[in-house]
């Protein structure tokens, strides 16, 4: 199939502040600026990523309150503009796209993004709904576009998709406008004070994330040499992990800072950035860190960290949920004279090279 002016459809729920979402956008961008139509289709327009869309991307607002309630939309979408390609992300609405293009009956190429490691069972209801239609539905796509090859081998041994449907592409990093915006003024008092080095974590504040970790590491590290802990990101566990801090005896040298638009401003600043996940897909803010030239720590949790970090030559991997050996590892890493510089590891996650990846997968 040509390349050339192809009409692309991308869904995802909204433009909430998590690492699918900015990578939804910085494909969007990328496929509308090599001539393609790109519509960019959301249950409900809103979202902090809303204005990096480019103007040359048609967002067309669902107006559903639930991703369920997308179906009938998603329909109508697919049986009126029929795009030559459609790609969807996180699981329950990939199946939802699914069913909608299996009831439009079209000739859209079908393609699913797979973030999520899938070797954990899900406990609550909603969770084993979602797998069994899963199981069902993702077979039926032309392609499962999974995020790292751990998810790749979940998804053919658990969700049973077939090899020939299934490829790992990683994430896409606008690494040019990552260099722009980390040199942004940044008037946290704790980023000019160079008598304490600043240790940084990013991401949603979630069971995944594992920050009781961290703060347990952080509170061992602070027993030997003072240090600052900084935290960007919000979700359900803060009040939690903000009360666990203060249990620890660490808050007056932790600071949560929510979602931030610009975390680059802090990668950049920091003196070591670390990742304590349980879990992960493809830790788009490992890749971030390390193009603005940050140390890297992080656990060597299912899937993406020994793969972006090439199992230990980028930074520090250890286990999960070992607060001992990452205190140890954050100590290492901040004492080393001449860290590993991962700017050169970026470069194979550029946009250009993963857009190229994307193009042949949905379009061939």
């Amino acid at each position: 199939m040509p390349r050339e002016n192809r009409h692309i459809a991308i869904f995802i729920p909204s433009l909430g502040g998590g690492g699918a979402e900015r990578v939804m956008v910085t494909l969007a961008n990328a496929f509308v600026e090599r001539g393609h139509s790109v519509d960019l289709l959301l249950a409900r327009a809103k979202g902090p990523y809303l204005h990096e869309v480019s103007n040359k991307v048609r967002i067309v607002d669902l107006k559903a309150t639930r991703v369920v309630r997308c179906l009938y939309p998603l329909y109508r979408y697919l049986r009126r503009e029929g795009p030559d390609a459609m790609l969807s992300a996180l699981n329950y609405a990939n199946v939802i796209a699914i069913l909608a293009w299996k009831l439009a009956r079209v000739s859209t190429r079908m393609a699913v993004s797979e973030r999520s490691s899938l070797a954990r069972n899900p406990t609550s209801f909603t969770g084993k709904v979602t797998r069994l239609l899963m199981r069902w539905l993702y077979p039926k796509a032309h392609k499962v576009i999974c995020v790292s090859n751990g998810i790749e081998a979940d998804i053919r041994e658990i969700i049973q998709v077939p090899p020939d449907k299934t490829v790992t592409i990683y994430n896409p990093i606008d690494v040019e406008m990552v260099h722009e915006n980390m040199t942004a003024p940044l008037a946290h008092p704790w980023f000019t004070n160079e008598s304490a080095p600043v240790i940084l974590a990013a991401g949603r504040l979630t069971e995944a994330k594992d920050y009781p970790t961290l703060l347990r590491a952080f509170a061992l590290f602070r027993n030997e040499r003072d240090a600052k802990l900084v935290i960007l990101g919000q979700g359900e566990d803060q009040a939690k992990l903000k009360t666990l801090s203060q249990n620890l005896g660490i808050s007056a040298d932790v600071d949560f800072l929510g979602f931030q638009g610009n975390p680059f401003a802090y990668m950049s600043r920091c003196d070591l950035f670390v990742m304590s996940s349980a879990w992960e897909g493809f830790p788009n803010a490992l890749v971030q860190a390390m193009a603005c030239g940050a140390r890297i720590v992080s656990t060597n949790c299912r899937t993406g960290p020994d793969e972006i970090l090439e199992y230990g030559k980028w930074g520090k991997l250890v286990p999960v949920g070992d607060f001992a050996s990452l205190c140890a590892a954050m100590a290492d890493a901040l004492d080393e004279e001449l860290p590993p510089n991962g700017r050169g590891r970026v470069s194979d996650f550029t946009t250009s090279k993963i857009a190229d990846f994307y193009e042949n997968a949905m379009l061939a």
